[in-house]
């Protein structure tokens, strides 16, 4: 049994490849798990720019971290404005906003880093000095431990961004 609210539901996302695929993914689960979700229109993705998609220009973690792709998607989601939030875990803060509950994920996906190079098969094959870009404060910290000779930069940009400066050879 469905209840009446997700009979027209408005599931929510960021603006971004990732984001949006989890949308797709989730409300298809949702059409096969109940058919009268099929029809047409039944659900819409809503996209919603959030802090994060926004602020281009330095760290996230410089800005609070934790919660910048969420904010405005949980707020919509008080106001009734959607009826479901589709996540990233990796964006959810420790702890939920009042009111909202975390019923369910989606099956986990490969969990290993990508490491994408025109120069190199592995970090352990850049030269000494070579810049490797993560978005990640842990990551970096863990390449530096690993690799000291190695300059590791914050990225705050999308992936289609990265892989462009990594195709003029700003990153090797």
């Amino acid at each position: 049994m469905i209840s009446r609210a997700l009979e027209t539901s408005c599931v929510q996302n960021i603006d971004s490849p990732l984001a949006l695929a989890q949308a797709y993914e989730t409300r298809d689960k949702l059409m096969a798990a109940h058919s009268e979700l099929a029809e047409e229109g039944a659900i819409q993705i809503v996209v919603i720019k959030t802090t994060g998609d926004k602020i281009l220009t330095q760290p996230l973690a410089d800005i609070g971290g934790k919660g910048l792709f969420t904010k405005e998607i949980d707020e919509a989601l008080l106001n009734g404005d959607i009826d479901i939030a589709v996540h990233s875990m990796k964006d959810v803060p420790t702890y939920l906003p009042d009111k909202t509950i975390l019923p369910c994920n989606l099956p986990r996906e490969d969990v290993r880093d990508a490491f994408i190079s025109l120069t190199a098969a592995s970090l352990s094959e850049l030269p000494a000095g070579s810049i490797v870009g993560t978005a990640s404060l842990r990551r970096k910290s863990q390449l530096l431990h690993r690799y000291k000779s190695l300059n590791v930069s914050i990225l705050c940009y999308a992936l289609g961004y990265i892989l462009c400066r990594i195709v003029i050879k700003e990153f090797l």
